[in-house]
């Protein structure tokens, strides 16, 4: 039903302990999101937000020329092939490709054909031949801004997470410092309004649970907790809306009023952080060289 790896990723998710991790899968049947709940409706896990673990490898890259920009990823499985160069002037080739193409979402991208005219599915298919290793060409996106707006891209560690915002009103340096605020803190939506409401929602009941196992609100009744519930959320959507977080080169001012102070305002933002929403296979590399050596 699940594994002692299960058990390890709950607790490293929730700060719980490992026999509370293993009764609330135990009680949701392996479901690791619903024992996250299981474990804060139990007062036991503080943990406000779930984050996907970083699971397969790979680069991002992104560019832009005058009113477009382009993001996009492309996985590999270990680390080490991120640092081959061959895998780099692939990376290179395809950025190059997409950005002087028409190509509009990644059903088309696939295709985009190449100066030898392979497309970019074909050259995947060679590279992973090449690399020795399983090579995909993961997602895509180009965004398309007007004369009075900007790019603000950001890139850190080494193409792990990339990020492209659009600013209207304000510089590129400005935009650029905005770019960056996304990836050190991977902000869910621009504003509150842009937050999809099952999130708001869930997290609105996982707070009034939380509550209801606090004495002190023992005799409150559930229209007294469903306002206390909605006051928490302001602490919730500081941590997930863009505009409300602190900036993170000045954290007297949230990113909204740096940019607004620049006269600008944030329109849309992109997060790439490779891997995301990927399950990584666990390696038991010891395992693997014995078998090789049995063969």
């Amino acid at each position: 039903m699940f594994s002692a790896s299960d058990v390890k990723e709950l607790r490293e998710k929730t700060g719980a302990g490992m026999m509370d991790c293993k009764k609330a899968l135990e009680a949701c049947e392996g479901n690791m999101d619903k024992a996250v709940d299981w474990l804060r409706e139990k007062g036991i896990a503080k943990a406000a937000k779930k984050e996907s673990r970083i699971a397969a490898e790979g680069l991002t890259e992104a560019a832009s020329n005058n009113n477009e920009a382009i993001i996009f990823e492309v996985n590999c499985e270990t680390d080490f092939v991120t640092k081959n160069e061959k895998f780099h002037e692939l990376i290179k080739e395809l950025k190059e490709a997409l950005m002087n193409s028409n190509c509009k979402d990644y059903e088309e991208a696939k295709e985009v054909k190449l100066e030898d005219g392979k497309t970019i599915s074909e050259r995947i298919v060679e590279a992973t031949a090449t690399i020795g290793e399983k090579i995909s060409f993961r997602r895509f996106e180009r965004i398309v801004k007007s004369d009075d707006e900007v790019f603000g891209i950001y890139s850190h560690m080494g193409g792990k997470i990339t990020s492209i915002v659009v600013v209207k009103g304000a510089d590129m340096d400005v935009a650029k410092d905005v770019a960056m605020q996304v990836s050190a803190m991977n902000p869910v939506a621009v504003r509150r309004e842009l937050v999809p409401q099952d999130m708001i929602d869930h997290e609105k009941e996982m707070i009034k649970s939380e509550m209801k196992n606090d004495e002190k609100n023992a005799k409150k009744s559930e229209e007294i907790l469903d306002k206390m519930a909605t006051g928490r959320l302001n602490k919730f959507f500081k941590e997930i809306c863009l505009e409300e977080q602190d900036f993170i080169k000045d954290s007297s001012l949230n990113v909204k009023n740096y940019v607004k102070n620049a006269g600008g305002e944030i329109v849309s933002m992109v997060r790439y952080s490779v891997g995301e929403g990927i399950e990584k296979k666990q390696e038991n590399f010891a395992e693997e060289v014995a078998a090789q050596m049995n063969v």
